[in-house]
């Protein structure tokens, strides 16, 4: 009976490769890294101009902000961010879940863009000057080894003086899940230092706002499902209820939210 093991991991010798990595690399092509497509980018960039351009002039006339306001946000968010980026030349090295690097990046700063677009109405719902509101997420746009997911919330007020964390996300697909791992460190971050977290979810698919507390979500009672669309991590599906804001009416107040701190 021929040793199989042993014959296989000579034929690959023989084929030039040292390890299973390597050939399994160069027989699917995953060694020749495709040059970035800036053109590509451009375009990209633009669409996301686009996109703030539609919801500006889409959502309830209270919350628009003027023409001039929107192309001095779009230079300072969009051009001036990818330009940061570009120059901390960690494009190439963008991946995930086998993606295109011009992909990642358009997926994060579409989704940085929304954030910052929002915040300022956030500030009105919580009814807080907009300088109260401190970023303490963990992207850093000048460093690959920083720029990445994490479950850290993206920012933080203080709501009738009580430090709390708000976790801003935007839905384009009409999908509208929260990953597990956020879940989680909310709780933790609650258990720890007192600090509710609030997560913000955006579906501009549908033109609607949800707002969870997430550290007061009893785990047991959440069913999680493995999605693939979300980079194929553990997350549970928002329910319903959860939206109080349709995008075409008055953005709420705080108060009228249903939310216990």
């Amino acid at each position: 009976m021929p040793n199989h093991a042993i014959y296989f991991k000579e034929y690959r010798k023989q084929l030039g490769f040292n390890n299973q990595s390597s050939a399994k690399d160069y027989l699917a092509a995953k060694d020749i890294n495709p040059a970035i497509d800036y053109k590509y980018i451009n375009s990209l960039n633009k669409r996301i101009s686009d996109i703030i351009r539609k919801i500006n002039a889409t959502i309830h006339h209270s919350s628009r902000r003027s023409d001039s306001d929107i192309l001095q946000f779009c230079g300072e968010h969009i051009s001036n961010t990818y330009a940061v980026i570009k120059n901390s030349n960690i494009i190439p090295r963008l991946n995930n879940q086998g993606r295109r690097a011009e992909e990642v990046l358009f997926s994060w700063l579409r989704g940085f863009v929304v954030c910052e677009y929002f915040t300022q109405l956030i500030a009105k719902i919580f009814d807080i000057e907009l300088n109260s509101i401190f970023h303490i997420g963990d992207d850093d746009i000048r460093n690959i080894e920083t720029f990445r997911r994490t479950p850290t919330a993206d920012l933080s007020i203080a709501i009738n003086s009580r430090k709390t964390r708000i976790e801003v996300q935007s839905g384009f697909q009409g999908i509208n899940d929260i990953k597990e791992h956020k879940v989680r460190e909310a709780i933790r971050i609650y258990e720890e230092m007192n600090e509710p977290t609030i997560c913000i979810h955006f579906d501009l698919f549908n033109g609607q706002v949800a707002f969870v507390r997430l550290d007061s979500i009893a785990m047991n009672d959440i069913h999680f499902v493995t999605r693939q669309q979300m980079e194929g991590q553990s997350v549970f599906s928002i329910d319903q209820n959860y939206f109080k804001w349709r995008l075409l009416d008055e953005a709420p107040h705080f108060k009228d939210l249903d939310i216990e701190l």
